[in-house]
Order: C-alpha cells, then sequence, then structure tokens
C-alpha cells in the first residue's frame, strides 16, 4: 500500500503554469513512464527470489509505490500538457522495450549482486527526483517530486537490508560488488531511459534514434544535479560496496563523480 494518496497528499489546485519548464515537463513525461513499468521488473524479481515469501511482499508493495510514482507524474503531465495522453503513450513504450523476465537466476550472478544492481537503481532514482525537486520552481511538481524521493530513499535502504541479509549466504566480495554497481550504473545508458524519452516527446510516427533520444534525454536529465545530490548518491553507492562514505576517499569519490557528470553533461549538449 502506498504511503501517501494521489487525491489526498498532492495538492492539484497550486498547479502553476506560469512556472512551468518545459524542458522538465519533457523529462517528467519520460519519468512517467519507467516509473509506471514497475511489474515487468517485480515479474523477475519474483523468479529470482521465488523461495523468499518475505522479500516477494516487499517487492510487491514496491510495486505499488512506483506505479504510484508513474500515476502521479503522469496526471502531472497531462494536466501540464492537455495533448499529453499518459495511457497511449505507455502502451507504446510497453510494446517497444521490455526485459527478459522468465529467469531462474539474477543475471547479476547473485542475489547480493542483483540487490546491488537494484540499490544503485535506487540510489539514481532517489538522487534524481531530489535534482528534479530542487530545479523546479512550480509547487505542485515539487511536490510530487518530494514524496517519490523520499519513497526511493527508503526503497534503496530495504534493497540494502536485503543485500546485507544474503550476503553470509551467497558471500560477494567487495570487488564483485563494486564491479556490478559500475556495470549498473553504465547501463544508464541503455535504450530504458532513452526510449522513455522518445515515446513521451517525439510523434508516434518519429522513428526511434537512440543517440539522439539518449542525448536529448540526458543534456536535460544531468543537468539537474548539484554537487549536493552527488556527494548523497556518492555515498550511498560507496555503502553498497562496503566502503565508508565519510573521510579522505568519499570526498574523493565525489568530486571525482562530479567531475565525471560535468563532462557528461558538456557531452550531451553537445550531441544534442
Amino acid at each position: 500500500m502506498p504511503r501517501w494518496n494521489l487525491d489526498t497528499d498532492i495538492r492539484w489546485d497550486r498547479f502553476d503554469r506560469s512556472r512551468l519548464d518545459p524542458e522538465l515537463l519533457k523529462l517528467t513525461k519520460a519519468a512517467a513512464l519507467t516509473e509506471f513499468n514497475a511489474a515487468t521488473y517485480t515479474a523477475y524479481l519474483d523468479n529470482v527470489f521465488r523461495d523468499d515469501p518475505e522479500f516477494k511482499s516487499f517487492i510487491h508493495e514496491w510495486q505499488a509505490e512506483e506505479e504510484q510514482h508513474g500515476r502521479a507524474l503522469g496526471r502531472y503531465a497531462e494536466l501540464a500538457d492537455p495533448g499529453f495522453d499518459f495511457a497511449a503513450t505507455f502502451k507504446r513504450f510497453a510494446e517497444g522495450y521490455s526485459i527478459p523476465i522468465d529467469v531462474e537466476a539474477s543475471v547479476r550472478g547473485s542475489r547480493v549482486g542483483e540487490m546491488v544492481s537494484r540499490c544503485v537503481v535506487e540510489t539514481g532514482t532517489s538522487s534524481y527526483y531530489s535534482a528534479m525537486r530542487d530545479s523546479t520552481e512550480e509547487p505542485v511538481l515539487r511536490e510530487i517530486c518530494g514524496h517519490i524521493a523520499s519513497d526511493e530513499f527508503r526503497h534503496y535502504k530495504l534493497f540494502l537490508d536485503t543485500m546485507r541479509k544474503y550476503q553470509p549466504i551467497e558471500p560477494v566480495s567487495m570487488v564483485e560488488r563494486i564491479r556490478v554497481a559500475i556495470g549498473r550504473v553504465r547501463e544508464t545508458n541503455d535504450d530504458e531511459l532513452a526510449f522513455a524519452f522518445h515515446c513521451a516527446n517525439e510523434p508516434p510516427d518519429a522513428p526511434y534514434d537512440r543517440d539522439r533520444a539518449s542525448a536529448a534525454y540526458g543534456s536535460r536529465a544531468y543537468g539537474l544535479y548539484q554537487i549536493q545530490h552527488v556527494e548523497r548518491a556518492t555515498g550511498m553507492l560507496m555503502k553498497v560496496a562496503g566502503l565508508k562514505p565519510q573521510g579522505w576517499i568519499g570526498r574523493q569519490a565525489a568530486k571525482f563523480a562530479w567531475w565525471k557528470l560535468q563532462g557528461k553533461v558538456y557531452r550531451e549538449v553537445e550531441a544534442s
């Protein structure tokens, strides 16, 4: 059961069109699609953790909350752009993007590796919605992103706890956890975000150009981040790897991540 209500906890009547950022709206539309697609990942994780009823119960709660995120962002997008049809756009997205779900084991090699991957995703989403919240002056979007960011931080903690539960059962070295985390970070350049941006913001008959859509998404999304968002995300990832985020190593890692992000923003802007 989601912890906030779409109708009673979001003050939709405060929507202020004069504070609407058209470029941020494009990201909002894309985010609505990826958030609402949670059932696919639930089916996959149900198979990976088929003998863990406690985790399966949690992941179904996670799905309900993720789908609410999608509904909230989709409803906002329709409010901001009456020509946007969330249901039809999601159908187009779901028909064009899928992941293998008929599996018996994690594609990350272990359940610990799977939870490392999920922690990376939740780190990304929690920092992203925090950055989006801090980038908009439109009060309704700010409120929605605040709720979503809080949910994603909590999801991260639950996945982290599950990773720690399985570590004594399926031991995974620090080096391997770092390898999985880096690999999952690199996968942010895969088709999901680019295709979502394409479906949400280009005409239905427009051909999908992955490079163009990826650059269009990245040039907008990565520019939202401020140093504090990167510092917090870096600290969360270090915990997953088994490293302490405080101290010299943590500060240097955050500086490096910020430097890499700035370079990525520059490249995506040049390519878009």
